[in-house]
């Protein structure tokens, strides 16, 4: 589970973007920053056993995404992230691995697992390998524990059907999306909860099989 204070901090960080307010709660942040290592260092080992590429020597600390944003290009320049982004990252394998990612920003948390917006040739093997194995990969999304916990993200789409497929392919939704990443909404009040960390598990292991086919796509 995160504790209250830990959404608490997160979100009147939001509210006060600054670096003056920022000093003065430092000791909040760094108390909420110690509060999300000991939740990463609870779901490092679930993760490691479910998937073996993962490291269960993963420190913690690398786990967790800086608070501070690059302004150099943005017009916002508020200082700081108005979210905590925590990454558990497979090492190693560079662009040809998916990501799993929790983003805890009050009432818009999420637990996101795949690739966002790959590179070029990483993108066209994933298309071709659902093409490929187009019915490995609709028994994997329409899966109901699937179904139940993830929905694949519409964010990034083309408008129209990607170089070399068919306008009327029967899969074209799907080879028309620029990321592939499976979805699971949270609510604050399920973050808070003792048995989070056991909700986590079973999505990890309802989206291996996603991790497993993105995967295989690429590293062919």
């Amino acid at each position: 589970m995160i504790k209250p204070e830990t959404l608490d901090f997160i979100k009147d960080l939001a509210e006060n973007n600054d670096r003056e307010w920022f000093a003065e709660n430092k000791g909040r942040y760094e108390t909420a920053k110690l509060d999300i290592y000991a939740f990463a260092e609870q779901v490092i080992p679930i993760l490691a056993a479910i998937d073996p590429e993962f490291s269960i020597d993963t420190p913690p600390k690398k786990c967790l995404m800086r608070i501070y944003r690059d302004v150099r290009f943005s017009k916002n320049k508020a200082p700081y992230k108005s979210n905590y982004g925590i990454t558990f990252d497979v090492k190693g394998r560079g662009i040809t691995t998916p990501d799993y990612y929790l983003h805890v920003q009050p009432g818009k948390s999420f637990f996101g697992v795949g690739f966002w917006m790959p590179e070029a040739p990483v993108l066209k093997k994933i298309r071709e390998e659902i093409d490929y194995n187009t019915s490995e990969f609709l028994d994997i999304v329409n899966a109901p524990a699937f179904k139940r916990i993830f929905k694949l993200s519409q964010e990034d789409t083309l408008k129209n059907a990607p170089k070399g497929y068919d306008t009327d392919h029967p899969q074209i939704e799907f080879l028309k999306l620029k990321s592939f990443i499976a979805i699971y909404p949270l609510k604050d009040e399920e973050l808070l909860k003792p048995d989070f960390v056991n909700k986590l598990k079973t999505a990890l292991e309802t989206i291996y099989p996603f991790v497993l086919f993105l995967r295989n796509a690429v590293v062919q």
